[in-house]
């Protein structure tokens, strides 16, 4: 049910993770060589031609990015279930926090194979997971206001 607030958090959480495998996460150009390296959910490569550096697999980070997007798809989904959706929501911030992890630890991988005096820039990519850890913290909130609503009709009968 859509009409629900904790729906539409959801529902932009599930958006914000799907935009992580689109955008950029992290970039490093070093000036003296003239090597760039940019971090994506799927690779950790050289974007320059004359790079030495090897190209890396980060397809740890789009995994997690897609099952967190997937957990608050099903999360919606069970709208009857209150107590479900608070598991499912727990879940989901173990899966968003674990894709965050992920994107530090490769970003960190990434500084060392450059010049390491220089620090790279993290891209908006990087920062939509901890908007989507935002968006499930609102989202748990209301429906632990609705089952505490729910119980309290229930007191009333």
């Amino acid at each position: 049910m859509i009409q629900r607030i904790q729906s539409v958090f959801l529902l932009l959480l599930a958006l914000a993770m799907l935009s992580v495998l689109a955008l950029p996460l992290w970039h490093k150009i070093d000036p003296q060589s003239g090597q760039e390296i940019a971090l994506t959910a799927f690779s950790l490569a050289p974007t320059s031609a004359q790079s030495s550096v090897p190209a890396t697999g980060t397809w740890l980070i789009a995994a997690l990015a897609i099952a967190s997007a997937a957990v608050a798809l099903i999360e919606i989904s069970q709208y009857r279930s209150r107590l479900s959706q608070l598991k499912l929501g727990m879940l989901n911030v173990l899966l968003i926090t674990a894709t965050l992890g992920a994107a530090f630890f490769y970003a960190s991988k990434g500084e060392q194979l450059l010049n390491v005096k220089l620090t790279g820039t993290y891209l908006i990519g990087f920062y939509l997971p901890t908007l989507a850890l935002l968006l499930n913290l609102l989202a748990n909130r209301f429906i632990r206001r609705d089952e505490q609503l729910v119980r309290s009709m229930d007191r009333l009968r």
